[in-house]
């Protein structure tokens, strides 16, 4: 596989994580300001993606509209790496943190189990930690794995984003 262009990347254990964002390139909902969820390209799952804690808690997420999915892709490589993990709680962190050419930035982190108020998602054993904070910012968010030609990496389709910077690292709301 060719080495990825990553955006974002985080080092764990020798194994790298790459994050690719893209602001969905629909018109904006005249009512938010936001992109629709209906005029968003998304890519079904074939499986639910289930909110393990916080509201919703038992409930599948809705593309677009609460919670964060796991696609197909995300889910095979998310499980193929955590399998190397030591532990069977351990999930993706995803977090928004403050900086960037738009003001705000993705991070993508290993954690070993997830932590008081984290809102945890998960699809067949696969999980996705987010913190109470940056959940706020990733409501309805997509994450999907991507292998191209010249990139490979995991990839947010956030319908809160209205625009990314040109290396598309960070967003604005």
């Amino acid at each position: 596989m060719p080495r990825p262009y990553a955006q974002n990347s985080s080092i764990h254990q020798g194994t790298l994580i790459d994050m690719v964002c893209e602001t969905p390139k629909n018109p904006p909902d005249a009512n938010s300001g936001t992109p629709s969820p209906k005029s968003i390209e998304w890519v079904e799952p074939s499986a639910p993606t289930i909110c393990l804690s916080g509201p919703g808690e038992g409930k599948p997420t809705e593309l677009g509209r609460s919670g964060i999915t796991i696609a197909d892709s995300a889910h095979a490589r998310l499980g193929r790496l955590l399998a190397e993990r030591p532990s069977r709680e351990a999930g993706l962190r995803i977090a928004v943190q403050g900086g960037g050419c738009s003001g705000l930035a993705y991070k993508l982190s290993w954690d070993e189990a997830s932590r008081d108020k984290d809102r945890v998602f998960e699809r067949d054993g696969v999980r996705v930690f987010v913190d109470p904070k940056s959940y706020l910012f990733l409501v309805g968010a997509l994450i999907e794995y991507r292998e191209e030609l010249l990139q490979a990496g995991f990839k947010i389709t956030n319908p809160k984003a209205r625009a990314t910077c040109g290396c598309g690292e960070s967003f604005s709301i």
